[in-house]
């Protein structure tokens, strides 16, 4: 693994340094079946992707009709993001996932290595946000990564970790295994859908 400059995961700057020079293993080069799967089945929606890194589901939700926005905080991702988008450049946007506000009621907040990208202290913050940007009955839809080790990220939560996260204020209506993982995250990630309350 190369040497880097920055260790806090908290800061844009962490993530700048890993998009500037390729690194980047979290990046499966395109869209996870699941995604594909439950796009074809629930219709177009309005989503929310944050942390969103080089956007690959940002295009593909948008050529299905999606009204779908990608945000991130680093720079570097959002330039990353856009290079590769086209058409759909304009839909990724600079901005903290804590303080953006939408220009319309959210369907869907999509989910993918954004919990797990962030230290655990930061997670119950994390959790009231999307309670905060979904209304009852809008989904919290993608991918949650298991794992007990210690450092990271990605940082994995256990699914003990996860419910009394969200539970409160989300219900699972969907829990399936993976079948298409890169490496970081194989044998250890699901899909799940939660239902805000």
């Amino acid at each position: 693994m190369p040497e880097f400059d920055s260790r806090d995961p908290l800061t844009p700057a962490f993530w700048d340094e890993r998009f500037e020079r390729g690194f980047t293993p979290w990046n499966r080069g395109g869209v996870p079946q699941a995604l594909r799967d439950f796009a074809a089945r629930a219709g177009a929606k309005t989503v929310l992707i944050p942390g969103c890194g080089a956007a690959y589901e940002l295009a593909f939700l948008s050529e299905l009709g999606w009204d779908a926005t990608a945000i991130d905080f680093s720079p570097a991702a959002v330039a990353t993001a856009k290079a590769g988008l086209g058409k759909w450049a304009g839909r990724v946007v600079e901005a903290d996932f804590f303080k953006y506000a939408p220009s319309k009621p959210l369907d869907m907040i999509y989910e993918r290595a954004f919990l797990c990208a962030l230290p655990r202290a930061m997670w119950p913050q994390v959790a009231a946000r999307w309670a905060e940007l979904l209304a009852p009955g809008a989904l919290l839809a993608g991918f949650f990564f298991f794992d007990t080790v210690a450092k990271g990220p990605p940082f994995g939560i256990t699914r003990e970790r996860l419910d009394e996260l969200l539970s409160t204020n989300f219900e699972c209506i969907e829990d399936a295994a993976v079948s298409d993982s890169i490496p970081v995250f194989e044998g250890k990630e699901r899909w799940m859908i939660w239902r805000r309350r």
